[in-house]
């Protein structure tokens, strides 16, 4: 989970400021959490106590108004009725990876993934972006090769991950479609070595740079475990103490 969040973090000052190159320094003065990471806290916070995905949500985005929402997602915070808007938004993919982490089938983690779309996100290109990057999450996590993740998500979701980040970088442009980022967050990771690598490779693709290195790095981290520690270090002094009890309690309770 620390792994998305981290993702997050470094992602967020190219966000703006596409970039075309691994070579960049990890983090730059301007970084900073965002809604990905205030919502995949709200996710692993429903799971840890088993409340409502939605109301969960509702509470932290409201907390933490200003992450940089986008337009229809912040006035759903604020409804109080659940109404989903049919998005088609990566904003499904962003937020699951606790569920990946937290279920022992692959039966329960496709279920529960869906949940965590469906309250807002229910077109079915926005679950089937939460259902692929919390399945790869889940099989990195049970140390499935690379090679079974890629066949695994392409024939299940009909994603194509035959291509190489190095092709796809020139062209891609900022998408915040699961459809158009999704599947390019988890090439990123397919193509690296270790956990940095799988971040660079993300946010060089110069998209929408902090989503693609959240969804990236939740399957990193279930696949290599290990974040560098100056990583870790720096990504926990950014983060406010409650978001930070989330996260330390849902890595505790799942042995993360």
């Amino acid at each position: 989970m620390l792994g998305a969040i981290a993702g997050d973090v470094i992602g967020s000052v190219y966000e703006g400021s596409p970039i075309k190159t691994e070579s960049f320094p990890l983090f730059h003065p301007r970084c900073r959490f965002t809604d990905d990471t205030v919502m995949t806290v709200a996710v692993a916070h429903a799971i840890l106590e088993s409340s409502d995905y939605a109301l969960s949500m509702k509470i932290f985005g409201r907390k933490y108004p200003n992450a940089g929402y986008g337009s229809a997602f912040f006035h759903w915070i604020y409804e109080d009725a659940v109404l989903p808007y049919q998005s088609w938004g990566n904003g499904a993919a962003m937020r699951v990876s606790p569920v990946g982490f937290a279920f022992d089938d692959e039966e329960t983690v496709l279920f529960e993934a869906k949940r965590t779309a469906e309250v807002s996100h229910n077109h079915p290109e926005g679950i089937k972006g939460a259902q692929a990057t919390a399945l790869a999450v889940f099989l990195a996590r049970r140390g499935k090769e690379k090679e079974v993740i890629r066949q695994e998500i392409s024939e299940r979701f009909g994603y194509d991950l035959n291509r190489k980040v190095e092709d796809i970088r020139p062209s891609y442009r900022f998408d915040i479609s699961c459809q158009g980022s999704v599947p390019e967050a988890i090439l990123a990771f397919l193509e690296s070595s270790n956990y940095e690598e799988a971040i660079r490779k993300a946010i060089s693709l110069g998209g929408d740079s902090d989503t693609l290195a959240c969804i990236t790095g939740g399957i990193a981290q279930a696949y290599y475990h290990d974040i560098p520690l100056e990583i870790i270090q720096a990504v926990r002094q950014i983060l406010p103490a409650d978001l930070l009890n989330v996260v330390d309690r849902f890595n505790q309770r799942f042995g993360l």
